[in-house]
């Protein structure tokens, strides 16, 4: 699994998810995919932080994530440990809408977008929509989104699973209705919330899914 990272940087949060999945049975290989220009990058959960960590998103575009994770997957797949080309993404956040990039890649068997911002709308370095590239997703989608995510409405999603549903593309996606931006940051204290519980399952069959 490549876990890959919100704009707030590979931070403790990130180091939290590498351990959930390692502790389900999985190697977990959380990348710094802003290496090139901020190697060091981690801040805070605060409107500073937010505006920090775009910035260091705008540097990352199509080329330099598709390079990031080709990397990732051959070094994955040179371990005695990882089963070839048996490799799934999970991204949060900026990281979601890599997530879904990475579904367009060789070796990726699944891709798992939490809350991904920029796969309706532009990236943070711009060019055209993500989603108006579906035509090239080849690895299957888990795709999870808050009903109170005010940066991600309600019609946005709609519009990214009718594009998915009309180009035959295999996904899944959950709506949580009470849910915020960022939510799953909470099943660091409260795994028993019913929502959390619930994306945490299907996390897990999506990956017994694809990965078996």
């Amino acid at each position: 699994m490549i876990v890959l990272q919100e704009v707030f940087g590979v931070n403790a949060e990130m180091r939290r998810i590498a351990d959930l999945v390692a502790d389900a049975g999985y190697v977990a290989l959380a990348i710094n995919y802003y290496h090139r220009t901020d190697p060091n990058f981690e801040v805070k959960y605060d409107e500073e932080g937010r505006e920090k960590g775009r910035a260091a998103a705008s540097k990352v575009t199509r080329a330099t994530i598709f390079e990031d994770l080709n990397a990732s997957v051959d070094w994955l797949n040179e371990q005695e440990f990882v089963r070839f080309n048996h490799i799934a993404t999970w991204g949060f956040c900026h990281g979601g809408s890599m997530a879904y990039l990475s579904a367009m890649l060789r070796g990726i068997s699944g891709a798992i977008d939490f809350y991904g911002g920029q796969i309706g709308k532009p990236l943070f370095s711009g060019g055209a929509p993500p989603l108006e590239e579906a035509d090239r997703v080849k690895a299957p989608l888990l795709m999870m989104y808050g009903g109170q995510d005010h940066g991600i409405p309600d019609d946005e999603v709609k519009r990214i699973e009718e594009t998915l549903k009309a180009k035959k593309r295999r996904f899944q996606l959950k709506v949580y209705p009470n849910k915020g931006h960022g939510f799953f940051r909470e099943s660091s204290n409260e795994l028993g919330d019913p929502d959390l519980a619930d994306a945490w399952r299907r996390v897990q069959e999506f990956l017994k899914e694809t990965l078996s």
